[in-house]
């Protein structure tokens, strides 16, 4: 019994090649027709008639965000790669995908200082950093963390806060690939790296978590890691509270169990904001420094960015978000 499902198919419908992930239809025997997608920096561009073997478990699983076939390799024209010259530190390391970068932490220049905010789903990345820009905050870094999608190419939302301006730059940590301004060995190392040329960072996953409904067991919990990394190199850290009034499952009602198990768990004070009108509970309130801030919802439900969590509309979730970045603003030069 082997672990990997992988399957050969042909690829009938191709989408743009010059784009980080390229969208395709993939004919797969006994499958049939299914969307599937190709890191084209990592596995190259594909073709219409291109022979291709593509990993068909997730939707096989049919597991929602990770709903669709990912290319492994493209037999027809992705068998002539040369990889980065002077690359030599490897990302998905001992993996058959296992390839060379040159890590940011080797670039000249010192790493900075300055605030960073943490969250643990990615789709709080568009609110914060529209709501950290409206509040006056400018050069906004984001470090892609483990938790969720790993390719940095996977997240269109990252693509056009990159065009708006609303993100300055784009580092993805190990194990996190393919960030587009760069990869890091450590979340350590990315934090630094952008502080020294951001005024702020913003770290979490990329899209999808990982969960099993247990208290530890989800991509969640990254946010304790990246939150005591921040601190540690002596960051101002925000964390996002991850909310919901839209979300049927109980433990992640009103504050989630994911956020109040990490303000458990954290060895040392943060900043937490919530809605106006929100409160922490007094099991999960610890040490932490809490702020009560108005959400401007409809101003960012103008932008045309997302506003749907999950498939939901879920005005607590967009809100907690939004008041998130505006804290993180507002720790900028303080």
């Amino acid at each position: 019994m082997t672990r990997l499902v992988l399957r050969r198919g042909t690829v009938t419908e191709a989408g743009p090649a010059d784009v980080a992930e390229q969208q395709l239809v993939v004919d797969v025997p006994g499958r049939g027709p299914r969307a599937a997608v190709a890191d084209v920096a990592l596995v190259g561009p594909a073709q219409p008639g291109d022979d291709v073997v593509v990993n068909t478990q997730a939707a096989d699983l049919a597991l929602g965000s990770g709903g669709f076939d990912v290319v492994h390799v493209n037999l027809t024209r992705g068998l002539d790669g040369e990889g980065v010259a002077g690359a030599h530190v490897m990302k998905l390391n001992y993996s058959s995908l296992q390839h060379a970068v040159e890590p940011v932490e080797e670039q000249e220049g010192p790493g900075g200082r300055g605030p960073a905010a943490v969250f643990g789903l990615h789709g709080q990345l568009a609110p914060i950093a529209w709501a950290y820009g409206q509040a006056g905050g400018a050069r906004l870094g984001y470090v892609q963390t483990a938790g969720g999608a790993l390719p940095g190419s996977h997240s269109r939302v990252v693509r056009e806060l990159r065009e708006r301006g609303l993100l300055a730059a784009h580092v993805a940590a190990a194990p996190a690939y393919g960030g587009a301004d760069g990869d890091a060995i450590t979340t350590a190392g990315a934090i630094g790296h952008l502080l020294g040329r951001c005024d702020a960072v913003v770290c979490g996953p990329g899209p999808g978590i990982l969960g099993s409904a247990t208290t530890f067991g989800h991509g969640g919990m990254v946010a304790l890691d990246t939150a005591h990394t921040a601190l540690a190199l002596g960051c101002p850290t925000v964390v996002c509270a991850r909310m919901s009034s839209a979300d049927p499952r109980p433990r992640h009602r009103g504050l989630s169990h994911h956020t109040a198990t990490v303000l458990r768990l954290l060895l040392a004070p943060v900043t937490v904001a919530l809605p106006a009108g929100e409160s922490p509970s007094p099991e999960v309130s610890g040490p932490h420094g809490w702020l009560s801030l108005a959400a401007d919802l409809e101003g960012y439900a103008a932008t045309g960015l997302p506003v749907r969590s999950m498939g939901r509309d879920d005005p607590l979730f967009l809100a907690a978000a939004l008041v998130c970045g505006t804290a993180l603003a507002g720790t900028v030069g303080a």
